[in-house]
């Protein structure tokens, strides 16, 4: 996140949204950004010495990725992917650490958490679609306009729930807690969609930042309750 808002800091303080985030108002420097995200660099690395060879080997690729993102949308409209695919690893890393080794049931969460935070990347950039083409900047929004981008955020979010519960069927540590909570998933998905339908701005935030928390905890709530409960 330093990473981005230091590569984006010109961008942003143009963008009348997002002038006042910390970088473009002088109220974080320059620098302090920068240290934080060499930090914070380090310590990834540190850390997946410490877990196994596998995990320090693919640490620099993870840092390509996660870091990476903030140059995608100079370049194609698909950078909600990019961001999406830097989540993604997270719950493919978190099953390396474990156990050193890959297997489908991580690498088919991975990819539900990819399109998932596609989706609502997608929903999130439809406010800034007149500033990016000013800007020659690309997201889908962008480039074929906000009906289209919406559609396109919803068949994301149908594919996450696909790949979702695909993943919670390869393995035998889950059972039907966990479905039940893709089903909850694809209603809160579903609210989502339909309260920023039309490109209704003013509930962007409500999309973004709340129903994406809640998916996250009940995900969390189903796997540990069948783990240790059921």
């Amino acid at each position: 996140m330093a990473f981005n808002r230091l590569v984006d800091r010109r961008l942003d303080g143009a963008n009348p949204r997002t002038a006042d985030r910390h970088l473009p108002a002088g109220t974080v420097p320059v620098a302090g950004a920068a240290a934080l995200v060499i930090a914070g660099a380090a310590l990834l690395v540190v850390a997946a010495a410490r877990l196994n060879p596998l995990c320090l080997k693919l640490s620099p690729l993870a840092l390509v990725v996660v870091l990476g993102y903030s140059y995608l949308k100079r370049v194609t409209p698909m950078a909600h992917l990019g961001l999406g695919l830097g989540l993604a690893i997270a719950p493919v890393g978190a099953w390396l650490a474990a156990t050193g080794e890959f297997a489908p049931f991580p690498l088919w969460l991975g990819a539900g958490v990819m399109f998932w935070v596609a989706g609502f990347d997608t929903i999130y950039g439809i406010q800034d679609a007149e500033y990016d083409r000013q800007a020659g900047l690309h997201s889908l929004a962008a480039r074929w306009g906000v009906g289209r981008a919406l559609s396109l955020s919803r068949i994301f979010h149908v594919l996450s729930v696909a790949l979702v519960a695909g993943a919670f069927r390869r393995t035998e540590l889950l059972g039907m807690v966990s479905l039940f909570g893709v089903v909850v998933m694809a209603g809160l998905l579903a609210w989502e969609q339909a309260i920023v339908r039309g490109g209704d701005m003013q509930r962007i935030d409500k999309a973004f930042f709340q129903i994406n928390s809640w998916i996250g905890m009940v995900l969390l709530a189903v796997v540990a309750a069948d783990l240790y409960l059921v």
